[in-house]
């Protein structure tokens, strides 16, 4: 039941994540936010990282079922105020409120993932999970143009709703079963410290003399996840601190570069929306088939190649900041995005398989391992999505090139592992 709901859930991410991009380019124009594209874009996962400390003492506090009733309605609540927003502010309130109840099961959904699925297991739900990107993939741009075209983007921001509500129903079953854990609490303040400064570093993106602050926000919330890590991670200590730290700066470089990618070819490259939607599918398609050859390489006894995929996938997003400095290609920039998601095939699995064995010489129990994997991941993607956002208004080669640099530091601290 605990791989079957975490592959139903990544199947609804890889839906809810095609929607958001492909319509990304239409809502900020009708809302009048292409200068604020970060609060588009963070709500969602500031929502997560508000929800992270406090989602075990919910949990404790009014138990498993009540939990996911409240989550529920969070979701549905928030994804109608989204729909349903005239301005950027009101659609990123509505994203908080969706991030926030997803992160209120999403800790000790993974504890499950690490309690029962042994590590041969793990790689086969890893490369379940990459599948269920596929299908998206291929039909997800283009129906999602179709919806946009028949009935607006509003109503096609709610379509994803069926299939999130059945993944989040499946994981909530698996963890009531198997009980919230009894690891401590997080800590609430520390952990707050990383979306006050994200937020900061949002709300001052849209203004270039603001950037003090952008700048104090970014170190605050590094503050933040400093202090809640495992200890080494910072300093990139070798074994499991090492490959939470490569995730976070793979998640930065890769997802940031991904939240922006439509916008990059219809504004830098000047290509359709249709175009760009099929560069936008052609990455976690190759991200997905690739994936699915990391289980036979591990049963050979070898290592899966994270490093090696996180350079590749580094190479890729250089090349789409280069192209620019030259002559923006639609075919560079397709082949190039191509390119970083078999890297990403390659890295993904392995990297999140490093982040989760541990020796019992480590001291980290299943929900604080759990936890840090989130936090990384989260974290990274919320980073890369909060930097895109205010450094695309400076140009978008500073914006691609800054991304870039994070995916060979990543490559760089895998080795490490």
């Amino acid at each position: 039941m605990v791989a079957v709901g975490i592959v139903a859930l990544e199947f609804a991410a890889a839906v809810t994540t095609f929607v958001s991009s492909t319509l990304l380019p239409t809502v900020a124009r009708d809302l009048h936010a292409h200068s604020h594209l970060g609060l588009l874009l963070a709500g969602s996962i500031l929502g997560l990282f508000v929800a992270l400390p406090l989602a075990g003492r919910i949990v404790h506090g009014i138990g498993v079922p009540r939990t996911l009733t409240f989550g529920v309605l969070t979701y549905v609540a928030g994804l109608v105020t989204t729909a349903t927003s005239r301005n950027a502010v009101v659609f990123a309130a509505g994203q908080f409120a969706g991030g926030f109840a997803g992160g209120l099961l999403a800790v000790f959904g993974i504890s499950s993932v690490i309690r029962h699925l042994d590590y041969r297991l793990r790689v086969r739900v890893l490369a379940a999970s990459s599948a269920m990107w596929i299908l998206p993939a291929l039909v997800g741009p283009a129906a999602t143009l179709a919806l946009q075209h028949a009935f607006g983007w509003r109503w096609t921001l709610l379509a994803p709703m069926p299939i999130v509500l059945l993944g989040r129903l499946l994981v909530a079953r698996a963890i009531a079963a198997d009980g919230p854990g009894d690891a401590p609490a997080r800590p609430l303040g520390r952990t707050l410290l990383i979306p006050v400064g994200v937020a900061a570093l949002v709300l001052a993106g849209g203004h270039t003399s603001w950037w003090p602050v952008s700048v104090v926000g970014a170190a605050v919330a590094v503050v933040g996840v400093a202090a809640i890590m495992p200890p080494g991670t910072v300093r990139l200590a070798r074994g499991v601190p090492a490959a939470l730290a490569a995730m976070a700066l793979f998640a930065t470089g890769y997802f940031g570069a991904d939240s922006l990618i439509t916008v990059l070819l219809t504004d830098a490259y000047h290509a359709s929306l249709a175009r760009a939607a099929i560069v936008l599918s052609a990455a976690p398609l190759a991200w997905s088939v690739t994936s699915l050859l990391v289980p036979h390489i591990v049963r050979n006894g070898r290592k899966p190649p994270a490093a090696i995929g996180l350079a590749l996938s580094a190479c890729g997003v250089a090349v789409l900041a280069l192209t620019l400095l030259v002559s923006p290609s639609f075919v560079v920039a397709l082949v190039a995005w191509t390119v970083g998601g078999v890297g990403v095939g390659l890295a993904y699995p392995g990297l999140y398989l490093l982040c989760t064995t541990v020796e019992p010489a480590d001291g980290l129990d299943a929900t604080e391992l759990a936890t840090a994997v989130i936090t990384a991941e989260s974290f990274g993607l919320l980073l890369g999505r909060a930097v895109g956002g205010a450094v695309i208004v400076i140009g978008p080669i500073v914006t691609y090139g800054l991304f870039a640099v994070c995916l060979f530091a990543a490559a760089a601290a895998c080795r490490r592992t």
